[in-house]
């Protein structure tokens, strides 16, 4: 389920990476991702609200394939695919399947979402990143912090009952954490929470949002995925944390340590009214994981 594609789910998209700074980027100004920077990367980003799109924009009033931005020396084109519902350049809207420049500070609108275009970096845009960050990642594990993370699950919830498709999550947390802190330390556990998200992020799609749910527990919100589908993504990170080594420096030391996590799995049903009905559904399922011994998946 992994891939390279830059979204709006993945916390890495939000920064310049190196040889990447005369890039052009757009910052989200509405919608579940205010003040989101996403860089433009590509020489083409395709926009819209199906998964395979670079830049994946899961609102109901843009298009799954819906404009286009090409870049060639520095110079950006915008295109709009066919949408339904248009693309608009400071209030002008696009004729279809026609290339229009775009010019540093354009405001550019995809059906209700609104993008400022930035030509190149400047001070403006990378203090945007930066409170982008503070806003919305977990600074001890580099993922979604609870607040965008139960947003995002609002977003999808909402989503899913309007289209009538299927959306799960997985909840999970850590087997035995306090022990971990106890014989390595608050900064050895620090090591097994940020290790045990990478390795999930290694394992799920750019449009899955993992999220630090508070402690050692975390939610992945995964769009377009049936119970079937999410329990086995659940069974594959169960392998890949336990076969993971876990090497730990505690008191000049390395301490090698092996960690498990229990899971729940469940999937959004329409008599399911709140966010917290379908985290509570997930949380019963992951503690019959706990009590049937833990390291298991329960859906």
């Amino acid at each position: 389920m992994s891939d390279d594609k830059t979204i709006i789910a993945d916390p890495s998209s939000i920064f310049v990476q190196a040889g990447q700074r005369n890039a052009g980027s757009l910052i989200q100004y509405n919608g579940a991702n205010l003040g989101k920077r996403i860089l433009l990367k590509e020489m083409r980003t395709s926009i819209g609200r199906t998964p395979e799109a670079h830049l994946f924009i899961n609102e109901a009033s843009v298009s799954r394939q819906h404009a286009e931005i090409a870049s060639s020396g520095g110079n950006y084109e915008i295109e709009d695919l066919g949408s339904s519902n248009g693309s608009f350049i400071n209030d002008v809207k696009l004729a279809q399947r026609v290339k229009t420049k775009l010019k540093d500070n354009d405001m550019i609108r995809l059906g209700t979402i609104l993008f400022r275009f930035v030509a190149t970096d400047n001070a403006e845009s990378l203090m945007t990143d930066k409170i982008y960050r503070m806003a919305t990642i977990d600074s001890g594990t580099d993922i979604f912090n609870k607040k965008y993370l139960l947003n995002s699950l609002d977003t999808e919830m909402k989503a899913a009952r309007q289209n009538k498709r299927a959306m799960s999550i997985i909840f999970f947390d850590l087997d035995f954490f306090r022990n971990v802190n106890t014989t390595l330390g608050h900064p050895g556990g620090d090591v097994v929470l940020r290790e045990t998200c990478t390795i999930c992020k290694k394992l799920i799609r750019k449009a899955d949002v993992l999220g630090r749910y508070g402690g050692e527990e975390f939610i992945i919100v995964l769009p377009d995925t049936d119970l079937r589908v999410a329990a086995d993504l659940a069974e594959r990170l169960r392998i890949a944390l336990e076969s993971h080594v876990f090497n730990i420096e505690v008191d000049g030391r390395v301490v090698q340590h092996k960690q498990t996590m229990s899971l729940g799995v469940s999937q959004f049903e329409n008599q399911m009214q709140t966010v917290e009905s379908l985290i509570e559904s997930a949380d019963k399922k992951l503690y019959e994981s706990k009590h049937n011994g833990r390291n298991k998946v329960t859906s």
